[in-house]
């Protein structure tokens, strides 16, 4: 099924390349059978859509979607585990979830037919860096509850390229294997690609040289482009963002094609839109807002507009590649991780690109938001020097804290106190990177 088309690489073209009319026509059916299903299936949104007094039949276009509520985590979880489910839990065939930091886990069960969903978007996913059969993929996503590294493997067997489950964790380890099976295709999150570069050098592995890879798939977490521009100069390979979200699916909900203008949303299954994230009210095409997604297709946990809580901008125009899917911009931030300090809107990302503007600054960081006694909030940024920089003493250093203070001061518009740490100072994650610690969060 795999095929080169025009300049793209695609899995499915029939699907990713479908006339936008014929593509609408589809979303509106697909929506009025899940409205249906999940009226009938699923007491949460019965009582809903009753409220609302939407019913299937009445909706006739995209627009329509305007009338039906929206979905949030919180919904998720007040009906842990099984409220959600459509379909006898006989059917159900797998079981994962997210980290639950906050609470209740967020659950997600898959039917068969939704595996076999899952296999087709995550090896388009995948074939869109132009991986196939002759590949090695070394999947370093975490394996277990979390969707990452079932994903990657299901849509590495899916194309029949050869799958290293490696897992996260001990990094020299995976250094040896990524040697020595010759894998071509690495597929983790951004900050950990970043932990296996700097663990290279470490040990003075010449990765370009003794190493094969050429293509990455990295997500489950914000990263910026010139996040993109350090993976890809230390690693010698091709960065590709992936999306996805375990109230949706898991990985492969979206992902960029080579020529990295946007992420390429499967539309066909997962029908996305925006919405003001104060109002709710929903935003035309090409404004920057709060991702929501409709399943189309999945049986056994579908959801109706979905909040993601993704700071995205979305559009529809064509891509150079051949695909007709609407693309999502990387995520700009989230609506629930933004920080207001002295008044001012703050999104970790914006942090991220100045920092990693400044010469010497190393892209791993810390922000820390205080407010000390009867002051006002105070933003103190740790961030590592590269090891170039640490070596040529304090007074370089405190210089490059100066630039970074100034850098951060044009984005922001407010002061900031960043402090250089030494290299390797702040603690590494093996999975999704913790860059924000309120500190007001904590105090009563």
């Amino acid at each position: 099924m795999y095929m080169e088309h025009n300049e793209g690489l695609m899995w499915n073209r029939a699907a990713e390349t479908m006339p936008r009319d014929a593509l609408e026509r589809l979303q509106v059916q697909r929506l009025r059978e899940v409205v249906g299903r999940v009226a009938q299936a699923v007491p949460f949104y019965a009582k809903r859509l009753g409220e609302g007094n939407v019913r299937a039949e009445d909706i006739q276009s995209l627009d329509d979607l305007a009338r039906i509520p929206l979905t949030t985590k919180h919904d998720l979880r007040d009906n842990y585990p099984f409220g959600m489910v459509a379909v006898p839990i006989d059917d159900i065939v797998r079981i994962h979830a997210s980290s639950g930091t906050t609470g209740k886990p967020v659950v997600g069960p898959y039917t068969r037919n939704d595996m076999t969903l899952w296999a087709e978007v995550m090896a388009r996913t995948l074939a869109s860096g132009g991986v196939t059969r002759k590949d090695i993929v070394h999947n370093a996503y975490g394996y277990g509850l979390f969707t990452g590294g079932l994903g990657f493997s299901l849509g590495a067997e899916t194309i029949g390229a050869a799958i290293v489950p490696a897992s996260s964790g001990l990094t020299k380890r995976q250094l040896m294997l990524l040697e020595d099976f010759g894998a071509t295709v690495l597929c983790c999150t951004p900050s950990y690609a970043l932990v296996i570069a700097e663990e290279a050098q470490a040990e003075q592995i010449d990765v370009r040289r003794r190493m094969k890879m050429r293509v990455g798939f990295f997500g489950a977490e914000p990263w910026t482009e010139a996040m993109r521009e350090e993976i890809e100069g230390r690693l010698g390979l091709e960065a590709y963002d992936v999306y996805g979200l375990t109230e949706v699916i898991g990985p492969g909900v979206a992902v960029e094609c080579p020529y990295h203008d946007g992420m390429h949303i499967n539309e066909d299954h997962f029908l996305a839109e925006m919405i003001d994230p104060e109002s709710g009210e929903r935003l035309p095409m090409g404004s920057v807002g709060e991702l929501v997604f409709t399943t189309l297709t999945r049986e056994a946990a579908p959801v109706l507009r979905y909040r993601t809580r993704d700071r995205v901008r979305l559009w529809t125009e064509p891509c150079r590649c051949g695909r007709t899917l609407a693309r999502m911009s990387k995520v700009l931030g989230r609506t629930d991780d933004m920080l207001k300090v002295k008044g001012v809107n703050v999104f970790p990302t914006q942090i991220e690109e100045a920092l990693l503007r400044v010469g010497g600054l190393a892209p791993q960081y810390l922000i820390m938001v205080d407010r000390p006694k009867d002051q006002l909030d105070q933003l103190e940024v740790w961030v590592e020097a590269t090891a170039e920089l640490w070596v040529q003493g304090e007074y370089q250093v405190k210089a490059v804290e100066h630039r970074a203070n100034a850098e951060l001061h044009q984005v922001l518009g407010i002061h900031t106190r960043v402090v250089v740490q030494e290299p390797k100072k702040l603690e590494r994650s093996l999975g999704k990177a913790v860059r924000v610690m309120d500190r007001r969060a904590l105090k009563t």
